[in-house]
């Protein structure tokens, strides 16, 4: 079994069709999908998707690039809807200065406030970083100081130097098909540091598709591509990298139930 640890089952990318996508991504031997939460807005389309299905689960959060429509003055909106029995993470949040759809201000602020909802909730929190690696360690590092709590990087694609840190903080590391892109080398030389039992693997549904479905609309199924490449790329059979970033999966997301 595989888990796809982040997509967007809420999207309109999938109106008319979340059936089809759930059942062809079990179909694929996609057995669990957590469908990530972006506004406080939309978050009723994304719980309404969670509660549809045994084997899907879902979190709460704002994107950074929605940080400033959506500025939080401390955790308590997140610790409201983090009580719903599927939802089982925080996010995703944290720091995007390549679009800067946000302010950077605004950015950490709310980065901080899901962290504080991790800590205090103890479910894990899912961080979007994108061109801000530095600040990025900084919060976490300040933020861990303050009260452990768990994690993970999703959709990885910085440097050696954050995923070290990140590492460092006990924080997992979430590989999504951008590792798959012919240009992705030094990517995926950072990745193969990466400890197997720290993976997991997802979609960034319907974004990013991997090869060799690059360009197309993604959904959970093809995970199976990007997992495909990381066997490969730690030298493990596909089985055995499935079984890894599945375990992986359930004892970041322990609230999360395995499928039956």
């Amino acid at each position: 079994m595989l888990v796809d640890s982040h997509c967007h089952l809420d999207f309109p990318d999938y109106a008319g069709d979340v059936d089809g996508v759930v059942m062809r991504a079990r179909a694929a031997g996609v057995g669990t999908c957590l469908s990530i939460g972006t506004e406080f807005s939309r978050f009723a389309g994304v719980r309404a998707v969670a509660e549809r299905f045994p084997d899907v689960w879902c979190s709460v959060g704002v994107h950074p690039h929605e940080a400033e429509k959506e500025l939080l003055s401390d955790a308590a909106p997140l610790l409201v809807e983090a009580g719903h029995p599927k939802v089982v993470g925080i996010g995703e949040t944290g720091l995007d200065y390549y679009y800067e759809h946000s302010p950077r201000q605004p950015q950490i602020a709310n980065f901080r406030a899901h962290i504080a909802a991790a800590r205090q909730t103890k479910l894990p929190v899912i961080v979007h970083t994108r061109d801000a690696d530095d600040d990025t360690i900084s919060v976490l590092e300040d933020e861990m100081g303050k009260g452990a709590f768990t994690g993970l990087i999703h959709c990885f694609t910085g440097s050696q130097r954050l995923a070290d840190a990140a590492l460092a903080l006990g924080l997992y590391i979430s590989v999504s098909g951008i590792a798959t892109f012919k240009n992705s080398a030094p990517l995926r030389d950072v990745i193969q540091t990466v400890p197997l039992d720290r993976l997991l693997v997802e979609t960034d549904a319907p974004f990013l598709a991997p090869v060799p479905h690059r360009g197309k609309t993604n959904e959970p199924a093809l995970v199976v591509h990007t997992a495909r490449m990381l066997a490969d790329l730690k030298g493990v059979s596909e089985a055995e990298l499935a079984a890894a970033t599945t375990e992986n999966f359930f004892h970041l997301f322990r609230k999360a139930r395995r499928p039956e």
